[in-house]
């Protein structure tokens, strides 16, 4: 039995028909190998509110629930298009919500998981976004807002992203590898689990005399993975994306 899978940047769309289909599939394997699964953000690829759950966000979080009944603890992380998920989609489904970044403990090492867009600090503009949809007051303020209002909103911060993203350089938005120098010793741990950024890999570094590494998981467009963590360690395992 697989002790936990790690899963980030879905990005489940009603029109990206295959997506949910693969992640329908993914959760009945899951129920039968693992014990545990982690959602490290982006699950969605937009999310306005739990007010705004419809036929087809219902069949993912139904998925999600029967998933949490065949005994399976599910836990779920917000990412930069998600972050509005609230405590009402984890009543449904079963979910179990971490802050960001979250320390667990696998077969007695402690691994430090995230979404991964707090590593990115060379984004300056970004990470003044990320403060303010973080802001609890902030979230509450937006959320007492119309619906219609809300995905006004989603819709526009996603154009925005998409302009800024194109006018920057690839090193900007990857991780501060001095941030994640910092992370390692602020949180005592030799293992980080991050997704956002889009680029898979198991990075492995020397520091301060320790063995550390650095997984990265993929998101489900073109490129997806999933993490799997037994007892004899980590396996990041690519999807065929047709």
């Amino acid at each position: 039995m697989i002790e936990a899978v790690f899963i980030s940047d879905l990005h489940l769309h009603p029109d990206e028909k295959d997506i949910t289909n693969r992640f329908f599939s993914f959760i009945d394997w899951v129920a039968t190998h693992a014990r545990t699964l982690y959602i490290l953000g982006d699950f969605f690829h937009v999310w306005p509110g739990d007010d705004a759950m419809d036929a087809w966000s219902s069949s993912i979080a139904e998925k999600l629930a029967w998933l949490a009944s065949q005994g399976v603890s599910i836990y779920f992380m917000h990412g930069n298009r998600d972050f509005l998920i609230g405590e009402s989609f984890a009543e449904e489904t079963g979910c179990h919500i971490l802050h960001d970044p979250y320390v667990i403990d696998l077969y007695g090492k402690k691994v430090l998981i995230s979404h991964g867009d707090i590593f990115c600090t060379d984004d300056k503009e970004y990470q003044l976004f990320r403060n303010q949809t973080r802001d609890p007051a902030w979230k509450e303020s937006i959320l007492s807002k119309s619906l219609s209002f809300r995905e006004e909103f989603a819709k526009k911060a996603r154009l925005e992203s998409s302009k800024h993203t194109s006018s920057k350089k690839n090193e900007i938005m990857d991780v501060n590898k001095d941030e994640i120098l910092k992370m390692y010793e602020k949180y005592n741990v030799d293992i980080i689990i991050h997704g956002h950024t889009h680029r898979p890999a198991i990075h492995d570094i020397f520091f301060n005399g320790r063995n550390c590494q650095r997984i990265v998981l993929g998101d489900w467009y073109e490129q997806g993975s999933i993490l799997r963590c037994d007892k004899t360690g980590f396996d990041l395992i690519q999807l065929d994306r047709k």
